[in-house]
């Protein structure tokens, strides 16, 4: 059985910083490419930050370029989202999803939330 769960969202201060983790089990990590979500309320999920399976390559909504990273860890079967400079608007549920052609899993997600 696939799980994908997604820890370390909570309530941040602007500019402030989280890191997002999330722990695969029961498919071979290192074959899927992995991506993180969000979904603030009454929007659409939207693509945050996607990784390449082996990690050398990584992709960024422009809204969160230069202050979120993707990275993974094959060995220990961990994608994470670190996120700095923080703003209202990342207010969200992020999720992380596991993609290999026309499979993908995806997580329960975490909130996120941005406020002073």
């Amino acid at each position: 059985q696939v799980q994908l769960v997604e820890s370390g969202g909570g309530l941040v201060q602007p500019g402030g910083s989280l890191r997002l983790s999330c722990a695969a089990s029961g498919l071979t990590f290192s074959v899927y490419a992995m991506s993180w979500y969000r979904q603030a309320p009454g929007r659409e999920r939207e693509l945050v930050a996607t990784i390449s399976s082996g990690g050398g390559s990584t992709t960024y909504a422009d809204s969160v370029k230069g202050r979120f990273t993707i990275s993974r860890d094959n060995v220990k079967n961990m994608v994470y989202l670190q996120m700095n400079s923080l703003k209202p608007e990342d207010t969200a549920a992020y999720y992380c999803r596991a993609v290999l052609a026309l499979v993908n899993y995806w997580g329960q997600g975490t909130q996120v939330t941005v406020s002073s």
